[in-house]
């Protein structure tokens, strides 16, 4: 059985991330989504459970109903934190990390674990989105889905 990783921060989860889920739906038989989250950062929005509901609303309103979505924490190791993304994934026998990130290709490559290179769709970036959402340009609502938008709103927007 193949298994793809897609591990991040998703802060917001969105329209882009998305697109790589629903590539994985198609092409793995186990896709699995890992929120990656430690120590709140300054730029962090969102909660491990907001990013949760984020993500469930978005995949059930593309009808994408096998992802399985778990969360590491950060480590203090890199390879350590590997290993818990890994045992997080239920250790699959080839797992391939789907990313675009060089520094986490190059920590699950060190292991021995293929990778599927993301490339990035131009006009969806987590941190200029969370920017949007902080200067309340609503033109954020253009990158996420109805079930993403709805925990921004609530978050962000509740008065």
């Amino acid at each position: 059985m193949s298994t793809c990783i897609f591990p991040g921060r998703f802060q917001p989860f969105h329209t882009g991330q998305l697109m790589v889920v629903q590539g994985m739906a198609q092409t793995c038989e186990k896709p699995i989504i890992v929120i990656c989250h430690g120590d709140k950062r300054d730029d962090d929005l969102f909660s491990v459970e907001q990013i949760r509901t984020m993500m469930s609303a978005s995949l059930l309103e593309e009808g994408i109903v096998d992802a399985t979505i778990v969360d590491v924490p950060d480590c203090v190791s890199d390879d350590e934190w590997v290993d818990r993304v890994l045992e997080a994934s239920g250790n699959p026998e080839s797992p391939k990390v789907w990313t675009g990130d060089e520094e986490m290709k190059a920590l699950f490559e060190k292991h021995g674990v293929e990778i599927q290179n993301i490339k990035p769709v131009p006009g969806f970036n987590g941190t200029e989105i969370r920017e949007m959402i902080l200067q309340k340009n609503m033109d954020w609502r253009k990158k996420v889905s109805g079930g993403t938008m709805e925990v921004i709103d609530e978050v962000c927007f509740k008065e």
